[in-house]
């Protein structure tokens, strides 16, 4: 199967969405299907307002058309809700192309901690972008209920994986934690005002806290908390022995969709504590994070939890389900508008190996 997929985020952006996509990129590549990326990178571009590491890049809605058509797309997929992925929903809205969007991030709430508006300022145009799709992508159950109530009703699951041969609770803790006073905190993830990295470090439980990312607020953060080892960005086994050796994964999050970092640190066996809103509510049980309105007493009552529990959590999300879920939910060209692949064909296609 040939699918066209546009985004606006992309590398070299470090995120859950660019992990996402990459993952389930490569399997469906491994499958033997053809997936033509239309990306920032491929095109002029400017910084975002007040986040410069994320490009936005412009074209006309011909011109990706042109490529879509020249690539004799099966299945169109429009992952953000940016500059490319507005042309490319025109151009499929002229042609008659159905299209599948997915809904990754909190894009109200992000843009209100940005703009200090209301985040139902922003809702018109996420129903805007995505009401004409023939199914919106969403991880969790939360999400689903979310957009349901914004009368999007036409929602597919598509959850996410994490790599269980490199995120392992064996893995080495780096040298820097040997140092540290127990307990360890960590927060790994972008550095931004989103990300509400404020309340972890503010938070008073007794030990180190570590931060691990980048972004536009870490050069603000490292000069308020200059007692915390901010250890920039890591990667591959480095980063699994930041969570391995932690004693606790910290989300202060109220904003993300899933929070791909939480399963991460289970798979670790590290636990988890967090708020209890929509990613951690959908992800974490009793036994392998604690959630609660005061984050002292998450981090409190996380740090009490058998490792064991968080391994078994984290082992349950698989990148090869994630793939055959968005497979699932993709809408060929090639049936009637608003009919998905049958399940003789989905057998056949997710299960092929070339």
């Amino acid at each position: 199967m040939k699918i066209a997929l546009v985004t606006d985020a992309w590398h070299p952006q470090v995120n859950g969405v660019v992990r996402t996509l990459d993952t389930v990129i490569r399997l469906l590549r491994d499958r033997g299907h053809e997936v033509l990326v239309i990306s920032p990178d491929q095109y002029r571009s400017m910084p975002a307002p007040s986040y410069p590491e994320i490009r936005l890049s412009f074209a006309r809605a011909r011109t990706i058309g042109q490529r879509i058509e020249a690539f004799d797309a099966d299945a169109v997929h429009l992952a953000t809700e940016g500059p490319l992925c507005i042309q490319a929903r025109r151009w499929c809205l002229r042609k008659g192309r159905p299209f599948t969007t997915a809904y990754h991030t909190q894009f109200p709430e992000y843009l209100a901690k940005r703009t200090k508006l209301s985040p139902r300022i922003f809702w018109p145009y996420i129903r805007w972008f995505h009401r004409k799709s023939e199914a919106i992508m969403v991880s969790t159950e939360s999400v689903r209920n979310q957009l349901r109530r914004e009368n999007l009703g036409h929602v597919h699951h598509w959850s996410r994986g994490v790599d269980l041969k490199n995120f392992r609770p064996d893995a080495p803790p780096p040298a820097a934690y040997r140092s540290l006073a127990r307990p360890i905190q960590l927060y790994v993830g972008r550095v931004a005002i989103e990300k509400n990295i404020e309340a972890f470090l503010d938070s008073q439980q007794p030990g180190s806290k570590v931060v691990v990312g980048d972004g536009p607020a870490l050069d603000g953060l490292r000069a308020r908390y200059p007692d915390v080892l901010f250890a920039g960005r890591q990667t591959g086994s480095d980063l699994a022995g930041y969570y391995a050796g932690a004693d606790v994964f910290v989300f202060p999050s109220r904003t993300d969709t899933f929070g791909l970092v939480i399963i991460e640190a289970l798979a670790c066996g590290t636990p988890v504590a967090a708020y209890p809103v929509t990613g951690p509510v959908d992800i974490l049980t009793r036994q392998s994070g604690a959630m609660d309105e005061c984050l002292d007493r998450a981090i409190e009552h996380a740090l009490t939890l058998d490792p064991a529990d968080c391994i078994a959590l984290g082992e349950q999300y698989s990148w090869e389900a994630s793939a055959n879920q968005f497979f699932a939910g993709l809408v060929s060209q090639d049936r009637h508008p608003g009919c998905h692949m049958s399940r003789r064909f989905l057998a056949k296609a997710i299960f092929a190996r070339v």
